[in-house]
């Protein structure tokens, strides 16, 4: 696959005004670029979410829209050559999962609108300059409340209530990540916990992880939610349960994929609003006018046959406030 990257054409872009898609006119057919950190996964729940909002709002694939789907396969650094290919393609609007791949997009152009399905701070990160006023092309969704970080060392102390020190598994490469690092610090020191770092960068280094928890004597574990431990969801689990570590993660496909338990924003349902964006855009708004919208719905999610393995009693306090339980 040709791969050329367009100086030319971004360096005009960073001097031009970030635009909108331009009102759809009757009969064409918007070309949608999507771009994801991880892999094509067939009959994926949130390719098929986004997809299902589209249809919602009228649009089917293959008739008046197209989408270019590119992925890195879980190499972060592909990203800015699949952005710069989406960007010569012409799309008319780029979606981006996760933090990463919207940066990657954001360097490409600075005027194909960019959503964002499900980044994790987007101010933090140089994605938009707030949440209220994005600016730039650049807006959509986040995964992220600072009450979040609390709420999940809250559940994993119930489920472990006499843990003293957790440890966090965090990819050091995203800077979500090293927000939620210091987010879940802050919160243990409130709640009377040690947090034991375990930085990771690649799929390589999750081996390793594991004895360092291990020598540190970490009685729980917390896996920060980001499309590396997302992609590796089912062999983080894995480690977790062969060092049997109760483990808390931050969305549902953590825990379905064998994870104790996970708590936080609904995945599918942010792809699906991704799609509201993408209408908007395509009849004439601005990126820069549509303000960024943070999670609405919460799921808490639970693995019993996790539990039973690790010789845990879930107290029944907890199995009555879950969304749903993993039998």
């Amino acid at each position: 696959m040709n791969r050329r990257t367009f100086l030319c054409g971004l360096t005009l872009g960073t001097l031009c005004a970030p635009l909108a898609a331009g009102a759809q006119q009757p009969g064409k057919v918007a070309r949608i670029g999507h771009l994801s950190f991880g892999s094509a996964t067939p009959g994926s729940r949130l390719d098929e979410a986004f997809r299902q909002g589209l249809r919602d709002l009228g649009y089917v694939e293959g008739q008046n829209i197209v989408i270019e789907y590119r992925w890195a396969e879980g190499r972060a650094e592909r990203l800015p050559d699949l952005a710069a290919e989406l960007v010569s393609l012409k799309v008319d609007i780029i979606v981006a999962a996760g933090t990463p791949a919207p940066l990657a997009a954001k360097h490409a152009t600075r005027t194909i609108p960019i959503v964002m399905s499900s980044a994790g701070d987007p101010v933090g990160s140089g994605l938009v300059a707030s949440l209220a006023r994005p600016g730039g092309n650049v807006t959509g969704l986040s995964t992220f409340t600072r009450e979040l970080a609390a709420k999940r060392l809250q559940l994993l102390k119930e489920v472990v209530p006499g843990v003293s020190q957790v440890a966090v598994l965090w990819n050091a490469a995203n800077p979500y990540a090293v927000l939620v690092m210091r987010e879940t610090g802050a919160a243990a020191r409130t709640l009377g916990v040690q947090v034991q770092s375990l930085e990771v960068r690649g799929p390589d280094d999750f081996e390793n992880a594991f004895p360092v928890a291990i020598r540190g004597r970490a009685g729980a574990l917390i896996v920060v939610d980001d499309p590396l431990t997302y992609l590796y969801r089912m062999r983080i689990a894995d480690l977790a349960a062969r060092n049997r570590l109760p483990a808390m993660y931050g969305f549902r496909e953590y825990a379905e994929a064998g994870g104790l338990m996970a708590f936080g924003t609904s995945l599918a349902d942010l792809y699906r609003r991704a799609a509201t964006y993408v209408d908007k855009i395509l009849k004439g708004a601005r990126p820069a006018d549509l303000p960024v919208e943070q999670p609405t719905k919460f799921e808490l999610v639970i693995n019993l046959k996790t539990a039973k393995t690790l010789g845990l009693t879930i107290p029944q306090s907890l199995l009555i406030r879950a969304d749903e339980i993993v039998q």
